[in-house]
């Protein structure tokens, strides 16, 4: 099926539901109203590209599917199946390519409250070990490969506790999510603060954030949401420094100075649109930015129903 054909098909089946998008005060609830063994499948795009003042330096696709199946639904949460599959990249590098395959056929299954808004990941410790056997088969294939146990034993940090699997190895289910379980007004902006986890390990991280329900279509059943966060810059910079130093002194190589860690800022911005009345996102995109002097690193991830 189409995705036109999708969202025909959405807009039928839930055409007897309860309305999520109000038009006599312009607003959007943003709920999930799904029903066990419901599946949808969406294609996943991420883009990384790299700046030097204005010249692009290096540019990297990778492309892949994702499954999403609600295996449970009760009055108080649903439970949700994320199958990956069909992973396909345009680097040359055959390390890059076979390290990105350790996600194909990856499930993860995560629980939402009763509106669709993220709780956590159930099977953290299936996934640990799932990752950490394919990481052993690939330090064993790439030995050869310069600093493949470093390589390799990083990644396997982002996997081995539920805690970092579920800030740092989860990117698109947290953006798929992120709207859920609020009413949003058209064009008013709402601005206020919030802790961002550290992927370093240390405190988190304080973020100024912006939100904002930019578009209500009626005819669609349909509307976007936008969200914009900035970190803050001193707190990342200083973590960044120790994370070096601690680097330098493990690998006993000299220490660099902290005056000449360039401030980093740090930049997120997401919009979704999202069908009123199922709760199912029709599209999704996350732009993260990452500037140092005059070195900018783009990543951007575009979830989209297939």
């Amino acid at each position: 099926m189409n995705k036109l054909l999708k969202i025909i098909a959405l807009v039928l089946l839930s055409a007897n539901s309860f309305g999520q998008i109000n038009q006599e005060d312009s607003t959007l609830s943003v709920v999930g109203y799904w029903d066990k063994n419901e599946e949808q499948t969406y294609t996943v795009q991420i883009e990384k590209c790299k700046l030097k003042g204005s010249d692009t330096t290096s540019i990297e696709t990778i492309n892949y599917e994702v499954d999403i199946l609600i295996k449970d639904s009760t009055e108080n949460s649903y439970t949700i199946e994320w199958k990956y599959k069909n992973f396909e990249s345009d680097s040359d590098n055959e390390f890059t390519k076979k390290l990105m395959s350790i996600s194909n056929n990856l499930k993860v299954i995560i629980k939402t409250d009763e509106l669709g808004a993220f709780q956590e990941v159930v099977n953290w410790k299936e996934i640990r070990d799932q990752i950490s056997d394919a990481l052993e088969v690939l330090r064993k294939e790439f030995k050869d490969v310069p600093k493949i146990k470093d390589i390799t034993k990083q990644v396997g940090l982002m996997f081995s506790t539920k805690e970092a699997i579920e800030s740092g190895s989860i990117k698109e289910i947290q953006q798929f999510y992120s709207f859920y379980g609020s009413k949003y007004k058209l064009n008013e902006v709402l601005t206020g603060k919030q802790k961002l986890a550290n992927l370093y390990g240390g405190e988190p991280f304080d973020a100024d954030y912006e939100l904002e329900l930019t578009t209500i279509d009626t005819a669609s059943d349909s509307g976007i949401v936008r969200y914009l966060q900035t970190v803050d810059k001193k707190q990342v910079t200083d973590a960044t420094y120790e994370y070096l130093k601690k680097n330098a002194i493990a690998m006993k190589t000299p220490i660099p100075e902290r005056e000449d860690i360039p401030e980093l800022t740090i930049e997120d911005r997401t919009a979704s649109n999202i069908h009123g009345p199922s709760g199912w996102i029709l599209y999704t995109i996350n732009i993260r930015e990452v500037t140092a002097e005059d070195v900018t690193s783009i990543e951007t991830r575009e979830i989209e129903l297939k």
